[in-house]
Protein backbone atom coordinates (compact mmCIF):
# COMPACT_ATOMS: atom_id res chain seq x y z
CA UNK A 1 0.00 0.00 0.00
CA UNK A 2 1.65 3.28 -1.16
CA UNK A 3 1.64 5.82 1.31
CA UNK A 4 1.29 9.10 -0.19
CA UNK A 5 -0.52 9.63 -3.34
CA UNK A 6 -0.37 13.10 -4.32
CA UNK A 7 -3.90 12.90 -4.62
CA UNK A 8 -4.63 15.33 -1.89
CA UNK A 9 -2.09 18.06 -2.71
CA UNK A 10 -4.87 20.41 -4.14
CA UNK A 11 -7.56 20.33 -0.93
CA UNK A 12 -9.64 17.70 -1.66
CA UNK A 13 -9.39 13.75 -1.22
CA UNK A 14 -11.97 10.59 -1.61
CA UNK A 15 -14.98 9.21 0.49
CA UNK A 16 -14.96 5.65 0.44
CA UNK A 17 -17.52 5.85 -2.77
CA UNK A 18 -14.25 7.11 -4.86
CA UNK A 19 -16.10 10.99 -4.71
CA UNK A 20 -13.90 13.54 -4.13
CA UNK A 21 -14.34 16.55 -1.44
CA UNK A 22 -13.13 19.36 -0.18
CA UNK A 23 -10.76 18.32 3.00
CA UNK A 24 -12.95 20.93 5.02
CA UNK A 25 -16.46 19.33 3.88
CA UNK A 26 -18.88 18.73 7.18
CA UNK A 27 -18.30 14.84 6.14
CA UNK A 28 -14.52 14.95 6.37
CA UNK A 29 -14.51 17.05 9.40
CA UNK A 30 -16.85 14.70 11.27
CA UNK A 31 -14.79 11.40 10.90
CA UNK A 32 -11.82 13.49 10.85
CA UNK A 33 -12.24 13.98 14.67
CA UNK A 34 -13.71 10.96 15.19
CA UNK A 35 -10.16 9.64 13.99
CA UNK A 36 -8.44 12.62 16.77
CA UNK A 37 -11.02 10.81 19.47
CA UNK A 38 -9.71 7.33 18.24
CA UNK A 39 -5.67 8.79 18.59
CA UNK A 40 -6.47 10.36 22.08
CA UNK A 41 -7.87 7.00 23.63
CA UNK A 42 -4.89 5.65 22.44
CA UNK A 43 -2.94 8.00 24.96
CA UNK A 44 -5.24 7.00 27.35
CA UNK A 45 -4.96 3.68 27.21
CA UNK A 46 -0.96 4.18 26.96
CA UNK A 47 -0.91 5.90 29.96
CA UNK A 48 -3.54 3.58 32.35
CA UNK A 49 -1.09 0.56 32.84
CA UNK A 50 1.68 2.36 34.40
CA UNK A 51 -1.18 4.00 36.79
CA UNK A 52 -3.51 2.08 37.78
CA UNK A 53 -3.69 -1.45 39.64
CA UNK A 54 -3.31 -4.31 37.36
CA UNK A 55 -7.50 -5.56 38.18
CA UNK A 56 -8.47 -1.89 37.02
CA UNK A 57 -6.14 -1.21 34.51
CA UNK A 58 -7.58 -4.55 32.81
CA UNK A 59 -11.37 -3.51 32.79
CA UNK A 60 -10.37 0.08 31.24
CA UNK A 61 -7.97 -1.32 28.70
CA UNK A 62 -10.87 -4.03 28.05
CA UNK A 63 -13.09 -0.63 27.89
CA UNK A 64 -11.04 1.74 25.97
CA UNK A 65 -9.86 -1.05 23.22
CA UNK A 66 -13.02 -1.86 22.47
CA UNK A 67 -13.85 2.04 21.79
CA UNK A 68 -11.14 2.21 19.60
CA UNK A 69 -12.38 -0.72 17.80
CA UNK A 70 -15.86 1.43 17.25
CA UNK A 71 -14.81 4.85 16.50
CA UNK A 72 -12.77 3.32 13.73
CA UNK A 73 -15.77 1.38 12.38
CA UNK A 74 -17.89 4.94 13.16
CA UNK A 75 -15.40 6.96 10.65
CA UNK A 76 -15.83 4.35 8.30
CA UNK A 77 -19.25 4.93 7.85
CA UNK A 78 -19.14 8.39 8.40
CA UNK A 79 -16.74 8.34 5.69
CA UNK A 80 -19.28 6.29 2.85
CA UNK A 81 -22.09 7.88 2.06
CA UNK A 82 -25.28 5.74 2.83
CA UNK A 83 -26.22 4.96 -0.52
CA UNK A 84 -22.54 3.62 -1.38
CA UNK A 85 -22.26 0.98 1.62
CA UNK A 86 -20.54 -1.84 1.10
CA UNK A 87 -22.22 -5.38 1.74
CA UNK A 88 -21.41 -6.10 5.55
CA UNK A 89 -20.23 -3.14 6.83
CA UNK A 90 -20.12 -2.74 10.53
CA UNK A 91 -22.29 -0.19 12.03
CA UNK A 92 -22.78 0.94 15.55
CA UNK A 93 -26.12 0.17 16.99
CA UNK A 94 -28.69 0.53 20.21
CA UNK A 95 -26.75 -2.30 21.64
CA UNK A 96 -23.36 -0.37 21.96
CA UNK A 97 -25.10 2.51 23.46
CA UNK A 98 -26.83 -0.27 26.06
CA UNK A 99 -23.13 -1.45 26.84
CA UNK A 100 -22.02 1.80 27.46
CA UNK A 101 -24.33 2.51 30.03
CA UNK A 102 -23.94 -0.66 32.07
CA UNK A 103 -20.78 0.27 32.39
CA UNK A 104 -21.56 3.86 33.17
CA UNK A 105 -23.91 2.61 35.90
CA UNK A 106 -21.77 -0.29 37.54
CA UNK A 107 -18.47 2.43 37.60
CA UNK A 108 -21.05 4.96 39.12
CA UNK A 109 -21.75 2.56 42.17
CA UNK A 110 -18.05 3.07 42.93
CA UNK A 111 -17.84 6.47 42.96
CA UNK A 112 -19.37 9.15 46.25
CA UNK A 113 -22.39 11.29 44.82
CA UNK A 114 -21.28 13.88 42.49
CA UNK A 115 -22.54 17.30 44.25
CA UNK A 116 -20.64 20.02 42.08
CA UNK A 117 -18.70 20.58 38.87
CA UNK A 118 -15.40 19.34 38.89
CA UNK A 119 -12.25 20.73 37.02
CA UNK A 120 -10.39 18.51 34.00
CA UNK A 121 -7.53 17.87 36.38
CA UNK A 122 -5.81 15.79 38.86
CA UNK A 123 -3.85 13.01 37.89
CA UNK A 124 -2.34 12.53 34.35
CA UNK A 125 -4.11 9.94 33.14
CA UNK A 126 -7.43 11.34 34.69
CA UNK A 127 -6.81 14.58 32.96
CA UNK A 128 -6.18 12.59 29.80
CA UNK A 129 -9.14 10.85 29.88
CA UNK A 130 -10.76 14.32 30.28
CA UNK A 131 -9.40 15.91 26.89
CA UNK A 132 -10.88 12.77 25.14
CA UNK A 133 -14.37 13.46 26.88
CA UNK A 134 -14.07 16.97 25.21
CA UNK A 135 -12.69 15.98 21.69
CA UNK A 136 -15.71 13.69 21.91
CA UNK A 137 -18.31 16.75 22.18
CA UNK A 138 -16.72 17.85 19.45
CA UNK A 139 -17.06 15.05 17.37
CA UNK A 140 -20.62 14.92 18.71
CA UNK A 141 -21.13 18.21 17.79
CA UNK A 142 -19.71 17.86 13.62
CA UNK A 143 -21.73 14.47 13.13
CA UNK A 144 -25.15 16.54 14.06
CA UNK A 145 -23.87 19.47 12.11
CA UNK A 146 -23.47 17.16 9.55
CA UNK A 147 -26.54 14.64 10.29
CA UNK A 148 -28.29 18.19 9.01
CA UNK A 149 -26.98 18.08 5.52
CA UNK A 150 -26.59 14.65 5.13
CA UNK A 151 -28.18 11.67 6.06
CA UNK A 152 -26.17 9.12 8.19
CA UNK A 153 -26.20 5.88 10.43
CA UNK A 154 -28.65 7.43 12.96
CA UNK A 155 -27.00 5.44 16.08
CA UNK A 156 -23.67 8.04 15.57
CA UNK A 157 -25.04 10.44 17.29
CA UNK A 158 -26.61 9.09 20.36
CA UNK A 159 -22.84 6.43 20.29
CA UNK A 160 -20.93 9.61 20.89
CA UNK A 161 -23.39 11.10 23.18
CA UNK A 162 -23.21 8.37 25.48
CA UNK A 163 -19.76 7.89 24.73
CA UNK A 164 -18.81 11.03 26.66
CA UNK A 165 -20.91 10.61 29.34
CA UNK A 166 -18.69 7.70 29.81
CA UNK A 167 -15.46 9.84 29.40
CA UNK A 168 -16.74 11.66 32.33
CA UNK A 169 -17.42 8.85 34.43
CA UNK A 170 -13.95 7.06 33.64
CA UNK A 171 -11.92 10.33 34.56
CA UNK A 172 -13.72 10.57 37.68
CA UNK A 173 -13.46 6.38 38.31
CA UNK A 174 -9.81 6.23 36.98
CA UNK A 175 -8.85 9.23 39.84
CA UNK A 176 -10.77 7.30 42.53
CA UNK A 177 -8.70 4.63 41.51
CA UNK A 178 -5.51 6.12 42.13
CA UNK A 179 -6.88 7.13 45.51
CA UNK A 180 -7.05 11.10 44.17
CA UNK A 181 -10.43 13.11 44.36
CA UNK A 182 -12.39 15.17 42.67
CA UNK A 183 -10.90 18.45 41.71
CA UNK A 184 -14.46 20.63 42.34
CA UNK A 185 -14.73 23.92 40.83
CA UNK A 186 -15.06 26.92 42.45
CA UNK A 187 -17.12 30.19 41.15
CA UNK A 188 -15.19 32.30 43.44
CA UNK A 189 -11.67 30.88 42.82
CA UNK A 190 -10.71 32.58 39.74
CA UNK A 191 -7.88 35.71 39.44
CA UNK A 192 -9.77 37.81 41.07
CA UNK A 193 -9.05 35.68 44.72
CA UNK A 194 -4.95 36.18 43.74
CA UNK A 195 -5.61 40.14 43.19
CA UNK A 196 -4.35 41.53 47.17
CA UNK A 197 -1.65 38.97 45.84
CA UNK A 198 -0.04 40.41 43.00
CA UNK A 199 -2.35 43.61 42.94
CA UNK A 200 -2.28 44.66 46.37
CA UNK A 201 -4.62 47.59 47.31
CA UNK A 202 -3.80 49.09 43.50
CA UNK A 203 -7.51 48.65 42.81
Amino acid sequence: MKIYTKTGDTGSCSLASGLRVKKYSQRIESYGTVDELNSWIGVCRSFAKASLKDSVNVSLNSWLSAIQHDLFNIGADLATPIADRFEDMCLVSAQEVLVMEKIIDMCQSELPQLCCFVLPAGTQLGTFIHVARTICRRAERVSVALSEVEEINPFVIPYLNRLSDLLFVLGRWVQHNENVGDVPWGKSEGLAALSVQFLGDSL
